[in-house]
């Protein structure tokens, strides 16, 4: 069955460029992005904001796509997976769930980096209870929760010069 639509498309910013989405303003932000801009870095997992695994940066904070209006995120700031580096020049978070073998099945990944990544560019030198409190509300029922702690805890204690923002 085709979604209908409004009429009016809807302009979102994703990963620095904009995108106009002719899909209805209560659909979910999730499937926009997978659907309409074939981003597979967000993934749909519970799509009751339980799990995570459709986390997205929206303008610098950790954020459920599944449950964001595709409207609500019309003017905002949107960073996906794909967003912060490619397979052949990963970003410094992604080299480190890499190095420490973060991903057992790797369906949570994407949204455990893009928390830790949020995380990392609001607070470079994160504790390790901060990165747990922030990772909290991001589910592994694979057991790599020190493997992933150790990924972020690898950029944190890196050196600051050399910086954990997002790619540009």
């Amino acid at each position: 069955m085709a979604q209908q639509t409004t009429g009016k498309p809807i302009t979102i910013n994703v990963n620095g460029r904009d995108h106009v989405i002719d899909a209805p303003p209560d659909s979910m932000l999730l499937y926009a992005l997978r659907d309409n801009l074939g981003l597979r870095g967000p993934k749909f997992g519970c799509g009751l904001s339980e799990c995570g695994a459709c986390t997205v940066i929206l303008n610098g904070n950790a954020t459920h796509s599944c449950i964001m209006p595709l409207a609500a995120a019309e003017g905002q700031k949107i960073t996906t997976l794909e967003g912060l580096g490619t397979k052949e020049t990963p970003n410094r978070l992604q080299e480190a769930f890499i190095e420490e073998q973060a991903a057992q099945c790797g369906y949570c990944i994407g949204g455990m980096i893009m928390t830790a990544q949020a995380l990392l560019d609001r607070n470079p030198n994160p504790t390790r209870d901060d990165i747990k409190q922030a990772l909290d509300g991001n589910l592994c029922r694979c057991g790599t929760h020190m493997r992933i702690l150790r990924a972020v805890e690898r950029v944190a204690n890196s050196n600051p010069a050399t910086g954990t923002g997002t790619k540009s």
